[in-house]
């Protein structure tokens, strides 16, 4: 097996993670789901405001993977957090090494950064996704639902009068 590296994604990465993203939202069964463009993801992940990140997961120079997260706040900690939004690895190079990888770059990142935590999801019936987070450490937060406003309803509760 070939190394594996991280490396910051730039502008010039945005169709290879469009790509991804589409791989990551057909294993999740989600395709349709995804209407991002290229154009979006030059706009809103490498606009100069923008509080995301992605990072890019590489072997022989080839994109394999990559994850895209951003710092939050914790009041309780009263620190920050890093979020992790994405992660996905190519299926032929799963076990490989690659996502634990990417995974300590971030863990390093979070710690560079005096975050008090490092957080992501997982959907529950992706088991091996669970059995890899509980194989380094991570534990899962049954605790807490979550939940979102998005589309429609997110337009809905934003302009409706009768919501305030």
């Amino acid at each position: 097996m070939s190394e594996v590296e991280i490396r910051k994604a730039d502008i010039d990465d945005s169709s290879i993670i469009l790509n991804f993203v589409k791989e990551l939202a057909s294993y999740e069964k989600a395709e349709y789901e995804v209407i991002a463009t290229v154009e979006d993801i030059e706009k809103n992940l490498f606009d100069k405001n923008t509080t995301t990140k992605a990072v890019i997961c590489l072997s022989d120079g080839k994109p394999i993977g990559f994850a895209v997260y951003f710092l939050n706040f914790s009041t309780w900690l009263g620190k920050n957090g890093l979020y992790l939004e994405d992660l996905y690895i190519s299926p032929e190079f799963r076990g490989s090494g690659a996502g634990k990888k990417v995974l300590k770059y971030l863990a390093v990142n979070a710690i560079e950064n005096n975050c008090g935590r490092f957080e992501w999801s997982v959907l529950d019936w992706n088991e091996p996704a669970i059995k890899f987070y509980e194989s380094i450490g991570a534990k899962a937060q049954s605790e807490w639902v979550g939940y979102r406003l998005q589309g429609q309803s997110l337009i809905d509760f934003a302009t409706n009068i009768d919501h305030i």
